[in-house]
């Protein structure tokens, strides 16, 4: 396991930058949503449920997939 050392501004909130950097490696597929939740310090069942608020599908599809199958306008 490797440590991680940033500065970042007071007001930007710790938990939030965690949740970006870990849903940024699993939607890059270096982590598993087990991996990110970890790493984020939630559990799997809420890093699945927050993921989608970054613009992540957990099932691999960007939203123009889905506006392809669907022949839906997001």
């Amino acid at each position: 396991m490797k440590n991680l050392t940033i500065q970042v501004p007071d007001e930007v909130e710790e938990e939030k930058i965690k949740m970006i950097i870990a849903a940024s490696l699993f939607e890059q597929g270096v982590l598993s949503s087990g991996q990110a939740a970890e790493l984020a310090g939630v559990t799997r069942r809420y890093f699945i449920e927050e993921v989608g608020k970054y613009g992540i599908s957990i099932f691999g599809e960007t939203e123009e997939d889905i506006e392809e199958i669907d022949g839906v306008q997001l």
